[in-house]
């Protein structure tokens, strides 16, 4: 008994000096008595540690009593010193919470610098300085702001005790002693910083601020959010991406907690009093962890009806910032169920290897064309007002691109709200990154895998820009002015191009050129759609060929152009006739007829499926992924949803689809 008693003193005296932090750190003030009493320890088990039963009972009583007596005394000693850190650590730590925060903000590009704390009589001061200006004037400026405080804090405890003197009908309280200028200070390193030192070199972080006798400790350029914001429509099943912007901080490096409420009666449920639940849950809400500490929340059915809270950390990987929190506007509401794409996202539930490319292409319609007396009276009478809005729409198209796992995505019809405050957030939470091309009130994304690829650079035009500027097109031109009448609508479209080059992070020999455009969606236009798709095909020549010698094409977009039209036939075939009925397609008066070509062997990925655009009245194939036949081949196509998918609502968009087109969705394989 007592052998064991002597081996558990041992194990018990090890396991307290492994688990105190301040024992086991390098750095604490109990580091060299840890490491003496450690070598004792050791000394001890090497000396008294565990042998055979044989010599144990051949060992003196004597000798065995000293051994229990020496790991005794060990152990009462390391509890003194535990004891004695902790309480160095606790008063340690009390001093440390008494000082308060003094946030600099000092950014070379700027000539000013911003200083942020909370004088004693609990005002905030926000203050900018030149960074060219000697401390001393800063420090003088701070005490007089400190005094200006103390003053207005004195007068309105006097109006308040005079007020309450008042009622009760004693005499006005005496004017309050006048106070002094407090005394302001810099400390660096425990000296005072000279106060002709200038503001820029002055303000070191873990510097430390005395206004008076209360301490401030100076953080430069700590990480902060500069934008937080939950979405307003919040949906069970769909993933919840909070819109933020980061200064000297990153998302990676920030820390992320979800809660939700708890739900009305679950405390009397779980055995509280209900009393207390009752007057804590009508002053503030009851919060409870999710158990997710990502940046993207799904909500379940369990969270229906309930908001959720957002508490975030900013960080850089280095060190982190003050903390916000953020409580959704309204609670989780039902989703609609099952969705047109969510059949489809059982072919994409990974991101693909490094020889393949998902690729995307996608009109999400722009909440400009949904949002319409028009709309919703003539072009989609049959889908619900509310799935028509974007709030709505912007949880499907979330949870619609995330799903597919795409390494390019090249989006249609994108306002530029949506692109930053919802798109942005939700796929950069997924590992991509997105250029955006406005055109007028909508415009053009393409988004990246940044794992797999790097944006080299970017050549967007505006086909009419193009067109009268660029000596690029000066044949093409040369044969449009012919035809003025057709001449002057070309010109009057906005129509852009917008065409990124990327170059794999794997392989730097692997770049390509990847374009994205919406051309001109009028039924009558297809004469208008054969020349922006030849302005087109020139541009990326350039770019492929001469600015990226040799690099292959992934040419996406909503072309407005089924199989059947001229423009599709330029584009696969390599050339177009003058007599094409499409140099007609406007009547007479805008007749141009024009014969065209381009080198380039392009083929459509997804082939000419049945239609990717269904509405009320007009269905058919509009968009295409079109690829470079000499460096890319097909690995997969993921299916289209099924007509009865696609219908069950009538018409596309619907409560279960965002949009009035289908994306296209196909895994590219190098060559």
């Amino acid at each position: 008994m007592e052998k064991r008693n002597c081996r558990m003193g041992l194990t018990k005296v090890r396991s307290e000096c492994a688990a105190h932090p301040l024992l086991a750190s390098r750095k604490s003030r109990g580091q060299t008595r840890y490491r003496s009493w450690s070598r004792r320890f050791v000394s001890l088990q090497l000396t008294y540690g565990p042998r055979s039963d044989t010599h144990l009972v051949c060992c003196s009583t004597t000798r065995f009593m000293w051994r229990l007596l020496g790991a005794r005394v060990a152990l009462c000693r390391v509890r003194t010193v535990v004891e004695r850190c902790s309480r160095a650590e606790a008063a340690t730590e009390a001093a440390t919470g008494t000082m308060e925060r003094a946030v600099v903000r000092c950014v070379p590009s700027e000539s000013k610098l911003s200083l942020s704390f909370a004088l004693a009589d609990g005002s905030h001061k926000n203050m900018q300085r030149d960074q060219s200006e000697p401390l001393g004037r800063a420090l003088n400026r701070i005490a007089t702001n400190a005094l200006k405080g103390h003053a207005k804090a004195a007068a309105a405890k006097k109006s308040k005790k005079n007020r309450q003197n008042a009622s009760s009908g004693a005499a006005p309280a005496s004017e309050p002693a006048s106070a002094c200028e407090p005394v302001v200070r810099l400390y660096y390193r425990e000296e005072a910083v000279a106060e002709d030192v200038l503001n820029v070199d002055a303000w070191q972080d873990g510097a430390v601020l005395q206004i008076g006798d209360v301490k401030y400790k100076v953080e430069r350029n700590p990480p902060d959010f500069t934008e937080l914001q939950l979405p307003r429509y919040i949906m069970a099943g769909f993933p919840v991406c909070p819109k933020l912007s980061l200064e000297f901080g990153e998302p990676a490096g920030s820390l992320f907690r979800w809660y939700k409420e708890t739900k009305p009666g679950a405390a009397e449920r779980e055995g509280g009093d209900a009393s207390a639940s009752a007057s804590s849950s009508s002053s503030s809400p009851i919060w409870t962890e999710t158990g997710v500490n990502e940046r993207v929340y799904t909500p379940s059915n369990a969270d229906i009806g309930l908001r959720l809270k957002l508490h975030c950390i900013p960080g850089n990987g280095q060190r982190f910032g003050p903390g916000r929190e953020l409580e959704s506007v309204c609670p989780v509401e039902a989703g609609p169920g099952t969705c047109t794409f969510d059949h489809r996202h059982l072919y994409t539930k990974k991101v693909t290897d490094d020889t393949l490319i998902r690729t995307v292409s996608y009109n999400i319609l722009a909440d400009t064309y949904a949002q319409t007396d028009f709309s919703r009276t003539v072009l989609y009478p049959y889908c619900a007002p509310y799935a028509l809005e974007l709030d709505y729409r912007q949880n499907l198209i979330q949870k619609e691109l995330t799903g597919y796992n795409a390494d390019l995505i090249c989006l249609q019809e994108v306002d530029r709200a949506v692109f930053s405050d919802s798109l942005v957030p939700a796929l950069e939470a997924f590992g991509l990154e997105g250029v955006f091309r406005i055109k007028q009130h909508q415009g053009l994304a393409t988004f990246y895998r940044k794992s797999k690829f790097i944006l080299l650079s970017q050549h967007d035009i505006s086909f009419h820009e193009a067109l009268e500027s660029d000596p690029l097109h000066k044949d093409l031109l040369e044969k449009l002015v012919l035809y003025p009448s057709a001449q002057e609508r070309v010109l009057q479209r906005s129509s852009v191009l917008q065409v990124s080059v990327f170059q794999s992070t794997k392989d730097s020999s692997k770049k390509m050129c990847v374009a994205n455009t919406h051309l001109y969606w009028h039924p009558k236009g297809g004469y208008i759609r054969l020349i922006q798709m030849a302005i087109a095909l020139a541009h990326i020549r350039h770019v492929s060929c001469e600015l990226y010698p040799g690099i292959p094409v992934i040419f996406c977009g909503d072309f407005n152009s089924t199989p059947s039209t001229g423009m599709y036939h330029f584009v696969i075939t390599g050339s177009i006739p003058e007599d094409h009925e499409d140099w007609v397609s406007n009547g007479e008066e805008e007749r141009c007829n024009m014969s065209l070509t381009h080198f380039f062997k392009l083929k459509s990925a997804c082939g000419e499926p049945a239609y990717t655009n269904y509405v009320g009245g007009f269905h058919g194939c509009l968009d295409y992924i079109f690829i470079d036949l000499n460096a890319f081949e097909v690995e997969q196509v993921i299916p289209l949803p099924s007509h009865e998918e696609v219908t069950t609502h009538q018409a596309l968009p619907s409560v279960s689809h965002p949009s009035d087109h289908i994306a296209l969705v196909c895994d590219l394989k190098w060559k």
